[in-house]
């Protein structure tokens, strides 16, 4: 049997999700540009939601709500057996930097949050809708090849910014793509915490990868003087531990880059 996924905002995510999928997959991948991907967006979406199988949505929400439920939900999907929906550990507020799984309460603190809060609320509508389960990706901060700390160092936007007790988790593009693809194999639903297992101080993984590269890191700058964006001071906002509990005994996935050291060395080897 031939299963058909639709990539709505095909991008990072969704490319690393296609190269993990196996033979029987087809991937249709929305674009804006005409000829960049399978589904031109919003025009080509009816007769690709109508071939699908499996869907999901790595749009963002914006201020007015999530930009692709009001252009499909009255759409017929005739094929349709699962979806997910990728949103953002943000979900979760600030901890304190307390460790979580998914069995912590949603307690955003945010825009961020509070706008991922209602995308996931109607994205959960549209799913009862249809009786069809609807996997929440919790995703941590994502870096792969060409989106490095590697990329930032040599572009000369990396920052040491320093805030005691403050850590983040991230996750490795490809394992990303590796557990979407075994979410929609295996229908998951319910929300699923995409992170690696070594949450860390950024300026830690700065100074690693400046490391790697021989390279002098840039100096500490305490974060009151970091001169941040108010979007980057948000994320400073928030101080947790993510770890999930459904990732190996769900769906058998082992992550092949439990924290930044590995995934940054592997990005390294294959430049």
């Amino acid at each position: 049997m031939t299963y058909t996924l639709l990539s709505i905002g095909h991008g990072f995510s969704g490319h690393a999700t296609q190269a993990a999928l196996g033979s029987d997959w087809q991937v249709l991948g929305t674009s804006r540009t005409k000829g960049a991907a399978a589904v031109h967006w919003p025009d080509g979406v009816a007769a690709a939601l109508a071939q699908a199988t499996h869907l999901v949505s790595w749009v963002p929400p914006k201020a007015e709500g999530d930009p692709v439920l009001p252009l499909i939900r009255d759409l017929p999907a005739p094929n349709l057996q699962w979806i997910g929906y990728a949103s953002a550990s943000s979900l979760y507020g600030d901890t304190g930097g307390a460790w979580i799984d998914e069995r912590a309460p949603d307690a955003p603190s945010t825009d961020r949050g509070y706008r991922r809060a209602q995308a996931e609320a109607d994205w959960i509508a549209y799913a009862a809708a249809r009786s069809l389960p609807l996997a929440r990706f919790r995703i941590a901060g994502i870096y792969g090849k060409g989106r490095s700390a590697f990329d930032a160092l040599r572009e000369g936007r990396a920052k040491r910014v320093i805030k005691p007790g403050q850590v983040f988790n991230r996750i490795h593009v490809e394992d990303l793509g590796r557990i979407t693809a075994a979410a929609a194999a295996r229908k998951l639903d319910g929300p699923l915490i995409l992170a690696d297992h070594e949450p860390a101080p950024l300026a830690d993984v700065t100074a690693y990868a400046a490391q790697l590269l021989g390279v002098t890191p840039p100096p500490e700058v305490a974060f009151d003087d970091a001169g941040l964006s108010p979007v980057a001071r948000s994320f400073y906002a928030e101080n947790k531990r993510l770890r999930s509990i459904r990732l190996g005994p769900e769906l058998g996935v082992t992550l092949n880059h439990p924290d930044y050291r590995s995934g940054l060395s592997a990005i390294l080897a294959a430049q």
